[in-house]
């Protein structure tokens, strides 16, 4: 498996940009996709971002686009979340998550800890 550490959260006004980073550690980084998910207080889990394991194809979920943006250094292991124009309803905490490379659809089986975003109005 592949160790997932998340950083860049924190409090933010509405309109407001913030840029996550999750660094890791093991296996080959090029060896997976990688995802980005939140989970808003008192709701589910939700997808937010996927990149493919080259950063070739991205994905991403309706509320997010044209505001989020996903990429990754494989020379730096590390995947970012660029998020711009935040809205209150992005408070979440962000996790970033890993799936072996041609798993699909893609199996997240690596979670980072979660990093904390706020967004004030």
């Amino acid at each position: 498996q592949v160790q997932l550490v998340e950083s860049g959260g924190g409090l933010v006004q509405a309109g407001g940009s913030l840029r996550l980073s999750c660094a890791a550690s093991g296996r080959t980084f090029s060896r997976y996709a990688m995802g980005w998910f939140r989970r808003a207080p008192g709701k589910e889990r939700e997808f937010v971002a996927h990149i493919s394991w080259n950063g070739g194809s991205t994905y991403y979920a309706d509320s997010v686009k044209g505001r989020f943006t996903i990429s990754r250094d494989n020379a730096k292991n590390t995947v970012y979340l660029q998020m711009n124009f935040l809205k209150p309803e992005d408070t979440a905490v962000y996790y970033c998550a890993a799936a072996p490379r041609g798993s699909a659809p893609p199996n997240f089986g690596s979670w980072g800890q979660g990093t904390q975003v706020t967004v004030s109005s």
